[in-house]
């Protein structure tokens, strides 16, 4: 068993707008500036993530471990927009006038904010739950533009059935959420349908930043669990979810791995490393081969594994059953 784990602002005028509109109907695949990267060449890669958090922090570890393996030689340049909008959109502005050969985003708002302002070189994001929903692509399978990238569409109806499992009498389940992220609207929905399945309610509650995700969690009210979709603004104030369910003594089941870490229960998740590893092979077909974006279908991770919290599920007051235990791939010690 394993164990778990804005710089300078740059307006664009209309005239700079127009040539990135015109240069993005060329061909990746002809005109990549780093098509054939390779030898000594240096490639420049701006990294724009949502926020600082083990999910997404992995998927950054994951790509750059990738490219690393490719021999291509990049410099990187980090930055993290604080699990705010207004400074993603800050950060791409400024990486669209700095000459990158490629731009890495990790969670849907910076992916959004990327392929709003960069057209004319290759974006591609990870940690994205539906590119199409999200207006990053024209399809899943033939994205059309310069944007691709991996999803983390994670198994809600599994993880729904899970909770089920280590709360068997619970009929109504709570769940919090940021009404800015559409990832996890996609997520809401799909719990929606399989709790339906299950004959279990679904009570929400949004935030709009992660300050709130204590009051959102206190709101709920008297529900018998709560589920954590792979929310970045919830995750990242998840301790204050935590310390209510705890009090409360409502079992957590989340939508990912690193709330698992944080004191939730239990979770049937997508390993991050390897979905940002998956991105950077994709990065390195572009730099290397001068592989075309627009025809780089989204992909996305069968690789999933059941993670368990034995100690927190004592601190909410739960028995995990052996079902459960039985066929955990990872205990959280």
């Amino acid at each position: 068993m394993s164990r778990l784990r804005l710089r300078r602002l740059a307006a664009a005028s209309l005239a700079a707008t127009a040539l990135f509109a015109v240069s993005a109907c060329s061909s990746f695949g002809e005109e990549s500036p780093g098509a054939g990267a390779g030898g000594d060449e240096t490639m420049k890669i701006g990294v724009l993530q949502f926020v600082q958090h083990p999910a997404l922090d992995a998927a950054t570890e994951g790509f750059k471990d990738a490219l690393d393996e490719a021999g291509v030689q990049v410099e990187y340049d980090d930055q993290n927009a604080q699990g705010e909008v207004p400074n993603t959109n800050t950060i791409a502005t400024t990486f669209a006038s700095d000459g990158l050969d490629l731009v890495f985003t990790v969670a849907t708002p910076a992916a959004q904010a990327a392929t709003q302002a960069i057209t004319d070189v290759p974006v591609l994001f990870t940690a994205v739950t539906d590119a199409e929903a999200a207006g990053l692509v024209d399809s899943n399978d033939a994205p059309g533009g310069n944007v691709t990238g991996t999803s983390d569409l994670n198994p809600v109806a599994d993880q729904l059935a899970l909770l089920a499992e280590i709360a068997p009498d619970a009929k109504t389940v709570g769940v919090v959420y940021s009404s800015g992220e559409v990832n996890s609207e996609v997520q809401v929905d799909l719990a929606k349908e399989a709790a339906e399945e299950l004959g279990i309610t679904i009570k929400e509650a949004t935030v709009s930043n992660s300050a709130e995700v204590q009051q959102a969690t206190q709101s709920l009210g008297d529900v018998d669990a709560i589920y954590v979709p792979t929310d970045n603004t919830v995750v990242s104030g998840i301790a204050a979810l935590i310390q209510v369910a705890e009090q409360k003594q409502i079992p957590v089941v989340s939508g990912d791995s690193g709330p698992v870490d944080g004191g939730a229960i239990a979770t049937i998740g997508i390993d991050y490393t390897k979905l940002g590893h998956q991105t950077g092979e994709m990065a390195a077909k572009i730099l290397q081969d001068g592989a075309d974006p627009a025809e780089m279908a989204v992909e996305t991770s069968n690789d999933v594994e059941l993670i368990i919290n034995p100690a927190a599920a004592e601190r909410m007051g739960v028995e995990l059953p052996d079902s459960v235990t039985e066929r955990a791939d990872t205990v959280v010690e």
